[in-house]
Order: structure tokens, then C-alpha cells, then sequence
């Protein structure tokens, strides 16, 4: 090669492994610009329209020539991982300004799990694709360019690199071991594609495998290879709850490598479980300035930056932060919610629900963002509606004033002391400790699934999360406030809340342990304890209706319905209880007959009533239910007692 050929080719991939194109400006597509939409067809004569991707998340443009070895080769490949990850949301779409026939020959040769268009439009020069093949485009969301590749050998290898990181990035872990080991297949020594596999392990949860990763990476003898190894081990350390280790192996990494970014992140993560936030937020400072780390890295500690600064209520420059660590990352879901919470904690609800949106439009299953959409939906609903706002504000101020006198909401005398009167539960927001989370407002989706979910099965009623966001607002509590037992017992007797829900969560490296405590406001006594360990990589949705079920299940068995016999017709019997209090159709009741007292040394003691009959309840009005009669050993009378039963 040519020393002037050969100085040309290190530039260029240079160029790309440093996320900027080489050569004239003109000449490539670079991030973050609109990616240029057209419509061309296969070799079956099928339509493909780019424009209509719109919502996808990740498009691959691959330009190749099929009389081209160098450009089909990892065409293949991409094949293989388009066929086994189908479900991954990944389009990948090949590009040829080869011939139809010639198109379709390979098409019918290789048969590739992605469509194969032929350029009839242009398309390739709208890419800068007709020099240099193959030319590769990563397209992400709103159809914005992501990265972008021309030529193989080393260029190929950094293109499967960032296909991989963007891959994790998006938490499909899976597709990004695979492109992985399609790089070390064609490189053995290529560390940062086993780092990626690396970090997707650790993701998973998988430590062991991501220790034995980075372990082998830093056994390399290359200085870099040891610096990233001992990075990811770094890592590795801290999920397992080995926090000294881990300090000792990113000082080590910053002693060879002064300018890598994540071993501060690393130590970041350590000192702020170890409550030494001034010291986490000077880590993290660096670690937003050093220049050597990858893209989902420097998106990393720029989020963890932004959680810091927004804790201590500094949320222009959180939101700041965050700006930029979607800019590197476009998938970063996490700092795209963490924006919407620093506008709800400013009660900035429209603005909040902006972000939501967006996070949503990044990934429509995410669990997490889809709780706080609803709820910012709610309360920008109730800022624009002067009438409910005046509604609420008026009943905030009268709860307010009973919170203030140390008054409950019950009546302190009932003449009927064993009609159920409805079940009303209230959250109170949960305690944050240990690590610095990645992703904020993980107290307020908890209390808000869990209410929903208990609300929509008619058992239980919870008191609007708006109510109790305006009320505490308007007593000027905050979470603090909130963690003495006392005062979150008054606030859910001024709620007229039979039950409270508190607790706190505990962030760890491997996931977020949750102990939530449900107390009876009248006894003060704790109902249950329910403590449940969510892994990273779970499923929030799916733990949280186990909960509730686990919850509802409480609920039924402490506070079982009871009510009266209003008419006992034939074989209908009406009680004088109904949906309000959380009678459902199919509940079975037990009726029960009161015995003779009990006399045992002279002492007179009430006999618990006895079962004379199970009914089950058939149709619900608000406040009165109709049964069917399902056993009796007796006939069933008025004002006889009906409790639910259990099971």
C-alpha cells in the first residue's frame, strides 16, 4: 500500500472510532442528523418505505455490492442474527446497486432473514454508498442517524462494536452477544467487542460470566486490554457488594489510564452507598470531563451526575445532564424519564409529561415510564381544570386543617360496630437508601401501580395519589417528614385510611430491595411485612401483580367483609352491604348465628357466633348485594350477621 493510500486509511478509521467521519464533511451522514427517507422494492417487487419506520427503534442500513465477497460476508452474519432475534425490534434492510437478477440470485442463494432491495432511486448516493462498500447507516429513533461506516476490514470490527454497544444500550442483551462473537469470530484479540459481552452479562445479572469475561480480557498483555478488563472487574466488584475490591480496581485503572472515565463512575457508585455523597459527586465530575470511555459509559456517568444534582433539588443543571447523556445515547430511557421527574418535583406536570411521552416513544413496553405518564396525565389534567382544581383544593385545605388539630376523619362514635365500612388504603412515598439509583422515581411507580392495581379489583379503595400529593404540599411534608411512624399514621387517619402503606427501598448494585410495612391506623399494629428483592433485569410490571394479589390476599383475610341480613325471600338474601364497601359478585359469606354465653368460673364470657349458612353473592348495587343461598343447617333470618369467608 501506498504511504499517502495507507495514512488516508488510518484517518478513516480513526475517524470512525471516534464517532466523527473522515474525509470531506460533504461526503458522509453524521449523527444525529435526519437520516434521508426513500422507497425502494425487492427482487419480489415488494415496497419497502423508510419513512414508515418511523417508530421503530433501530434500523441498519447495509449497502453492498453482491458480486462483492468483502461486502456479502457479514451480510451473512447480520442474517444469522436477524433469523434468531426476529422479535428483537431490530429492521435490518441490505441495499444493492447490483442488477435485479443478479439481487435476486443471491437472495435465492443465500436467503437472508431481511429484505434485499434493489437501488432503482438513487437511494445509495443520498447515502454517499457508491465508492466504498459496504457502506453501513444506524438509524435510531425519530429516524435520526446514529453512526455510520464505510469500507471493511477494521472499519468492519468497529462497526460490529457499536452495532453491539447500541444493542445494549437498548437492554437487547442477547443481539448484543451475538454481533459480539461475530467480531471476536473474525478477531480473536478484538477487546472491546468481549467487552461488550462483558457489561450485556453483567446486565443480565450474569456476574460470574462477566467476571470470567473481563478476567480474560485483562490476562491481554496490551496495556489497553488490561485498563478495560480491570474496568469491567471494577464493575463486577461492586455488583457483587465487594465495594473494596472495586475501589482498589478502578484506582489501579486510573494509575495506568489517568483518562478513563467509567473507573470513576465505579467510584462514584461505592462512596454514595457508603453515604459519602460530596466525595461520589467530585468522582462523578470527573467522570463526565475524562474523554476515554464508550458511548453507553460517558451516557452513564452523566445520567448518575444528573441523579446526584436532582436529589439535591439542582434540576436546570440535572436536566442539563441528562440532554447529554441522551445525546450520546439516544436509547437512554432512563435519563429521558429522569427529566420528566425533575419537572414533576417542580410541579411542572406538562413539561413532565413531555418526557414521558418521548421515553415512551423510545420504549413503548417500558413499565416505568408508562406509570409516570399516567400519573403526570392525571395531575396536568387537574392543573388545567379550574373546577376539579378548585374542588381539590378545597378539600386539601379541610384535610390539612384536621392534620393540624390532630383529627380524624371517622366519626369517633358508630352506633353499628360491625357493618364494614369501606376498606381505604393510602401510600406513603418510600424511604430511599443505599446506592445512587439509575433511575429516579422508583418510590412514586410503586406506590402508583400498586395503587391501580388494588383499586381496579374492587376490594380495596386507594386514595388518589393527586389528594395526597396536594396535601403533603400543602402541609409542606417531605419524604423525611414521612419516615416518622407517627406522622404517617395521622396522615392516614385524616385520610380515613384503615390501612397504610410504607416501607423503603434499598438500591443495590444487583437490584432494589423493597420492605413495605402495612399497618392499621386504629391499632397502630403492623398488618404484614412484604420484602421483595427486584433484580436490574426484571420484569417491574409482573412483580408488582404479584404483590398486589399478595396484598389483596392480606387484606381479605385481616378485614373480612361483615354486614347484616336485610331480607331473607325465599332463596334470595339481601345484605346491607355493596360495591362501596368492596363487595364483589361470587364473594361467598358466611351467616352466622350469636350463641349462648359461656360461663366458666363464675365468669359470664361471649360465645363467638356460629356458621348456620354460606350465600353467595350474585349481583352488587352501591350499597345493599343480593345472594343465593349455596348450604344451611338453619333457616336464615333478618339482621342475622354475614361475614366473608376466607379462602
Amino acid at each position: 500500500m501506498k504511504p499517502l493510500a495507507r495514512v488516508t486509511r488510518i484517518l478513516a478509521v480513526l475517524s470512525v472510532a471516534l464517532g466523527v467521519t473522515a474525509g470531506d464533511s460533504l461526503a458522509f451522514l453524521r449523527s444525529g442528523q435526519p437520516a434521508p427517507v426513500f422507497q425502494e422494492q425487492d427482487t419480489s417487487g415488494k415496497t419497502y418505505d423508510l419513512a414508515s419506520l418511523k417508530s421503530k427503534p433501530m434500523i441498519v442500513l447495509y449497502f453492498f455490492d453482491v458480486g462483492s465477497r468483502s461486502s456479502t460476508d457479514l451480510l451473512v452474519n447480520l442474517s444469522g442474527i436477524a433469523r434468531r432475534f426476529s422479535d428483537s425490534d431490530m429492521v435490518v434492510w441490505a441495499i444493492t446497486r447490483s442488477g435485479k437478477d443478479e439481487a435476486a440470485k443471491f437472495v435465492a442463494e443465500s436467503s437472508p432473514g431481511f429484505p434485499v432491495l434493489v437501488d432503482d432511486s438513487g437511494v445509495s448516493k443520498d447515502y454517499r454508498a457508491t465508492m466504498v462498500l459496504p457502506t453501513v447507516c444506524i438509524i435510531g429513533p425519530e429516524l435520526k442517524v446514529m453512526d455510520y461506516f464505510q469500507g471493511g476490514g477494521e472499519t468492519t470490527e468497529i462497526m460490529l462494536v457499536r452495532l453491539a454497544e447500541r444493542n445494549l444500550q437498548r437492554k437487547q442483551t442477547m443481539v448484543a452477544k451475538a454481533i459480539t462473537d461475530v467480531a471476536v469470530e473474525k478477531n480473536p484479540k478484538n477487546t472491546k467487542a468481549k467487552a461488550v459481552k462483558g457489561y450485556a452479562e453483567l446486565k443480565e445479572g450474569n456476574v460470574e460470566k462477566a467476571r470470567k469475561v473481563f478476567e480474560e480480557i485483562a490476562k491481554e498483555k496490551e496495556t489497553e486490554s488490561e485498563v478495560i478488563g480491570n474496568e469491567g472487574l471494577a464493575a463486577v466488584y461492586a455488583q457483587k457488594g465487594e465495594t473494596d475490591k472495586a475501589l482498589k480496581t478502578a484506582e489501579e485503572v486510573l494509575k495506568k489510564a489517568p483518562e478513563r472515565s467509567y473507573a470513576h463512575v465505579v467510584k462514584a457508585e461505592v462512596l454514595y452507598s457508603r453515604d459519602k455523597k460530596q466525595e461520589a459527586e467530585a468522582e462523578l465530575k470527573q467522570a463526565v470531563e475524562k474523554k476515554e470511555a464508550e458511548p453507553h459509559q460517558k451516557a452513564l456517568a452523566y445520567n448518575q451526575l444528573g441523579r446526584l444534582l436532582s436529589n439535591i433539588g439542582e434540576y436546570d443543571q440535572a436536566r442539563q445532564l441528562y440532554d447529554q447523556a441522551v445525546e450520546i445515547d439516544p436509547y437512554y430511557i432512563e435519563a429521558t424519564s429522569n427529566k420528566g421527574m425533575t419537572y414533576e418535583k417542580e410541579g411542572n406536570w406538562d413539561k413532565a409529561l413531555e418526557s414521558y411521552q418521548k421515553a415512551q416513544t423510545i420504549d413503548k413496553d417500558d413499565a416505568f415510564s408508562a406509570v409516570l405518564l399516567k400519573k403526570a396525565a392525571q395531575m396536568s389534567a387537574l392543573q388545567n381544570n379550574s373546577a376539579q382544581k378548585e374542588r381539590v383544593d378545597r378539600l386539601v385545605k379541610d384535610l390539612a386543617q384536621r392534620f393540624r388539630d390532630q383529627q380524624s376523619a371517622r366519626k369517633k362514635e358508630e352506633k353499628d360496630t360491625w357493618t364494614s365500612r369501606p376498606l381505604i388504603v393510602s401510600f406513603v412515598d418510600f424511604q430511599e437508601k443505599g446506592g445512587l439509583a439509575e433511575r429516579d422515581g422508583f418510590s412514586t411507580v410503586i406506590v402508583t401501580q400498586l395503587s391501580d392495581l388494588l383499586n381496579s379489583g374492587g376490594r380495596v379503595q386507594v386514595v388518589e395519589r393527586v389528594l395526597i400529593e396536594r396535601l403533603l404540599e400543602e402541609l409542606n411534608l417531605g419524604t423525611s417528614d414521612l419516615a416518622d411512624p407517627e406522622t404517617a399514621l395521622q396522615l392516614g387517619r385524616v385520610l380515613a385510611a384503615k390501612v397504610i402503606g410504607t416501607g423503603t427501598l434499598f438500591f443495590l448494585p444487583a437490584g432494589t430491595m423493597m420492605n413495605l410495612r402495612l399497618i392499621d391506623t386504629e391499632t397502630t399494629a403492623i398488618a404484614k411485612v412484604f420484602s421483595k428483592q427486584y433484580p436490574s433485569s426484571g420484569s417491574l410490571g409482573a412483580e408488582l401483580e404479584t404483590l398486589n394479589e399478595q396484598i389483596q390476599q392480606v387484606l381479605t383475610d385481616k378485614y373480612p367483609l361483615r354486614g347484616f341480613v336485610v331480607q331473607a325471600s325465599g332463596g334470595q338474601i339481601m345484605i346491607n352491604i355493596g360495591a362501596r364497601q368492596g363487595v364483589t359478585a361470587g364473594a361467598l359469606f358466611e351467616v352466622l348465628e350469636e350463641q349462648e354465653p359461656i360461663v366458666y368460673k363464675g365468669r359470664v364470657l361471649k360465645a363467638a357466633p356460629a356458621p348456620v349458612a354460606v350465600i353467595r353473592v350474585d349481583n352488587v348495587d352501591q350499597d345493599f348485594s343480593y345472594a343465593s343461598v349455596v348450604s344451611k343447617t338453619k333457616d336464615i333470618s333478618a339482621d342475622a350477621k354475614v361475614q366473608e369467608q376466607k379462602g
